[in-house]
């Protein structure tokens, strides 16, 4: 008499291994992620409660410095660099350009920048700090 085996199939699912892969796909995400540094500066103060995304962050000092995503860039050289990373960008279109300007800073410089957005038809945002009450 021949015995017949019947195998059941489990419908289990071992989560051991998902949690591995989700814990590996953590840690490449944090270390390639790009951290811009923003240099502490005397913003403006204002009223709005508005975050925003600082993708493209462009620091103006009152000395007359200015800095992309971090890096001092020379006044003639910085459409040039702000263009470029604006090109670079995933999504043109959802890019926004956050000016932060120090209190003092010539209205020139910022307009310059404003008008820089304008011409590569992305946003561009002043970033304030909140009013104190």
């Amino acid at each position: 008499m021949a015995l017949i085996r019947r195998n059941k199939v489990s419908a289990e699912f071992s989560m051991a291994s998902l949690t591995d892969i989700i814990f590996l796909l953590l840690i490449f995400f944090m270390l390639t992620a790009a951290f811009v540094q923003i240099k502490h500066v005397d913003l403006p103060v204002s009223d709005s409660k508005t975050v925003a995304s600082t993708e493209i962050a462009v620091t103006l000092e009152r000395a007359g410095a200015f800095y992309l995503n971090g890096t001092e860039i020379p006044s003639p050289a910085l459409d040039n660099a702000v263009r470029d990373a604006v090109m670079k960008s995933e999504n043109r279109e959802e890019t926004t350009i956050t000016i932060i300007a120090e209190t003092g800073v010539p209205f020139e410089n910022v307009a310059r920048l404003m008008r820089l957005a304008s011409e590569l038809r992305t946003k561009a945002i002043l970033a304030t700090q909140p009013r104190k009450d």
